[in-house]
C-alpha cells in the first residue's frame, strides 16, 4: 500500500483502538491545551492520600540543552499510583527519565520520602536512586537479555546488591512468587513469549526490593491476554506489596482504570489532573484518549 503524505503526524486516538475520525498529533496537542485547566498545589495535594510520598517541585527538564518539562509539578502518596497520559510528545516518559536521573535536570526538585524525612534526590545517580532511594526504571519492551537464561536475567537485577549470594537470594523469592518464571528458570529469555518477558523484566526490577516502581507502556506490543497480566501483576505489586507507582501508558483507559491518579500533560506541562476514575467520566478526556 503507498504510504499517504503525514501518516506518521496521524494517529488514531488513544486507549483501546482506532476511532472514527483520525486527528493529527498537532491537533490532538491543540485540543489538549484548548481544555487545559490551571491546577494548583492544594488540588494536587487534595489527590494524594497522607503525605506525599514523591514529589517534582517545579521541575524543569530534558535532554542536551532542549527543555521539556516547564515547570512541572507531581505528587503521588506513598503506596498509590500514578498515570501519566498525554499526546506524543507531552513530555511523559519524560518526567520517568527525571526521577531516575536519564536527563538533565535545569531547575526544581526531585523529593522521596515520608513528612520530615524527605529527601532530595535530584542529583543522584541512577544506580544510587536504585541502591540507596528505593527507585527502580522498568523500561519498555525489549530491556531483556535474550542469550541469557530467566535465571541470569534476574541476577542481573541485583547488580547492585553487595554479594552475589544476595541476588541469588532475591531472585529465588521472584521464583515462589511467579511460578510461570521458575519454570522456564534455565530458558534462554529470547524464547519467551511477550507476556512472560513482561513479567520478566518487572521482576528483575524487584530482585532490589524497591519502593518505587517506575513503568514506561506496560502494555506495548501485548495481546489482550497479557496485558491484563501485567496490570494485574502491578496491582498485587502495589495493594499487595505496597509499592508506589508511576506509570506512562499509552492505552490511557487501561491505564487510568488501574491507577489512584491520572494527570495529562501536554508540551512539557500540567493539563488536567484528577482521581484515574474522574479522567475515565471527564468526556474531554475520553474524546482525545479513549477512543470517544
Amino acid at each position: 500500500m503507498e504510504k499517504q503524505p503525514n501518516d506518521d503526524n496521524r494517529i488514531s486516538g488513544y486507549g483501546q483502538g482506532a476511532v472514527d475520525s483520525v486527528i493529527s498529533v498537532e491537533e490532538v496537542v491543540r485540543q489538549t491545551q484548548a481544555i487545559a485547566q490551571d491546577i494548583t498545589t492544594e488540588q494536587l495535594d487534595g489527590l494524594v492520600d497522607g503525605d506525599p510520598y514523591v514529589v517534582l517541585e517545579n521541575l524543569t527538564a530534558g535532554y542536551g540543552k532542549m527543555e521539556i518539562l516547564h515547570d512541572l509539578t507531581l505528587k503521588v502518596g506513598r503506596k498509590q499510583s500514578l498515570c501519566l497520559i498525554g499526546p506524543n510528545g507531552a513530555g511523559k516518559s519524560t518526567i520517568l527519565h527525571a526521577i531516575f536521573g536519564f536527563n538533565n535536570i535545569f531547575k526544581g526538585r526531585v523529593l522521596i520520602g515520608e513528612g520530615d524525612d524527605k529527601r532530595d534526590v535530584t542529583r543522584l545517580s541512577p544506580n544510587e536512586k536504585l541502591s540507596q532511594a528505593g527507585i527502580a526504571y522498568i523500561l519498555q519492551d525489549k530491556s531483556i537479555f535474550p542469550g541469557m537464561t530467566v535465571e541470569e536475567n534476574l541476577w542481573m537485577g541485583g547488580f547492585l546488591k553487595d554479594q552475589p549470594a544476595q541476588a541469588k537470594r532475591a531472585a529465588e523469592q521472584v521464583f515462589d512468587k511467579y511460578p510461570r518464571l521458575a519454570a522456564r528458570r534455565r530458558h534462554n529469555a529470547g524464547v519467551l513469549s511477550g507476556g512472560e518477558r513482561r513479567l520478566l523484566e518487572i521482576s528483575r526490577a524487584l530482585v532490589m526490593d524497591p519502593e518505587l516502581l517506575l513503568v514506561d507502556e506496560p502494555s506495548i506490543g501485548l495481546e489482550p491476554r497479557f496485558i491484563d497480566m501485567v496490570f494485574e501483576i502491578l496491582h498485587d505489586l502495589q495493594h499487595g506489596e505496597g509499592k508506589t507507582i508511576i506509570m506512562v501508558e499509552q492505552n490511557a483507559k487501561k491505564g487510568l482504570e488501574f491507577a489512584d491518579i491520572g494527570y495529562v500533560l501536554v508540551s512539557g506541562q500540567l493539563a488536567i489532573a484528577g482521581k484515574g476514575d474522574e479522567l475515565l467520566a471527564n468526556p474531554s478526556v475520553g474524546d482525545l484518549f479513549l477512543g470517544g
